[in-house]
């Protein structure tokens, strides 16, 4: 078996933990990956399923032999977004599940291989698609939007200050069709004293091309409605997040999905309906342990929230 998705699975015992596995459930990685989480998850629900989605067809290959010798345990896969979880599960004639597991950063597989065009570090085309068949890639976004287009998502999803200046830069250094190009083409858009504080200068803009790209927070608000949905009574949804604006979108979708009542403050009786769907299993999001994060650098970013359905 190849060792090109060996990875160290983040937040693993507190996954399981939160995920409540028992005999029998009907289980989901939504974020399959190299089955770093599923490998354990299956020793926990004999007799039970696990259905794996990952939109990597390498993933899903490797992820196959990973799990090939479960024993007691149905493995199903699927190549999706999991934004689409609960389409495809109604596909498969599945109406609700035990528990799901999301794990919304970029696999270590796709990082490290060079030729996919995920790290500013290499020089590799611009690629960046979490799915290799998947039309937009990363070279389209750099040298096709506008620069107000550009500076919109490079502020809003690297959260970067630099934005517009950057921007400006790559329209002006058109085309550019390798990582390394782009990379330079930042450096030289920001101060020189950029990259002593806060890792790599062009860090955030090469986050917010691959959000755009992959559609991430679009997809994981979809994600979220979609599994509070398919979840059962007293299922439970694990979520591992690794920046700001992933984490904001899970907060707000689970605190809303907890709130009994959203009518304004003034009112003096309930007129919106809302009931609460499920119950918050974290005040506040579980983070790695130093040691984790010795183990594991990539884990130093991690947030694992869990809820349960009521």
């Amino acid at each position: 078996m190849s060792d090109e998705f060996r990875h160290i699975p983040v937040l693993l015992n507190e996954c399981l933990q939160g995920l409540n596995l028992q005999p029998n459930m009907i289980v989901v990685d939504a974020t399959l990956g190299g089955a770093g989480h599923s490998r354990e998850i299956v020793k926990r629900i004999n007799g039970g399923t696990l259905i794996g989605l990952d939109r990597d067809t390498a993933a899903l290959r490797y992820s196959a032999d990973v799990l090939k010798d479960a024993d007691g345990v149905a493995i199903r896969l699927i190549k999706a977004n999991f934004a689409d979880l609960a389409d495809n599960l109604h596909s498969m004639g599945i109406d609700g599940v035990d528990a799901i597991l999301a794990d919304f950063g970029v696999s270590s597989h796709q990082i490290d291989t060079v030729e996919r065009g995920f790290s500013y570090t290499h020089d590799a085309p611009l690629d960046m698609r979490m799915d290799t068949d998947a039309e937009l890639t990363a070279d389209q976004v750099v040298n096709g939007y506008s620069v107000s287009h550009l500076a919109d998502i490079i502020s809003q999803y690297g959260e970067e200050r630099y934005a517009r200046r950057i921007a400006a830069a790559i329209v002006a250094a058109r085309p550019i069709h390798s990582t390394g190009q782009l990379a330079r083409v930042i450096m030289n858009a920001v101060p020189a004293s950029y990259g002593r504080t806060g890792g790599h200068p062009a860090k955030r803009t090469f986050q917010a091309i691959r959000i755009e790209v992959n559609q991430e927070l679009t997809s994981i608000a979809k994600f979220i409605d979609g599994a509070l949905a398919v979840l059962k009574p007293h299922g439970r949804l694990a979520v591992i997040s690794f920046h700001s604006l992933e984490d904001r979108i899970v907060k707000q979708k689970f605190k809303l999905a907890a709130t009994e009542c959203i009518c304004p403050p003034k009112i003096p009786q309930c007129i919106c309906g809302h009931h609460a769907t499920i119950k918050l299993l974290t005040k506040k999001p579980i983070c790695p342990t130093m040691q984790e994060i010795k183990s594991n650098p990539r884990s130093a970013s991690a947030k694992l929230r869990v809820i349960e359905k009521l």
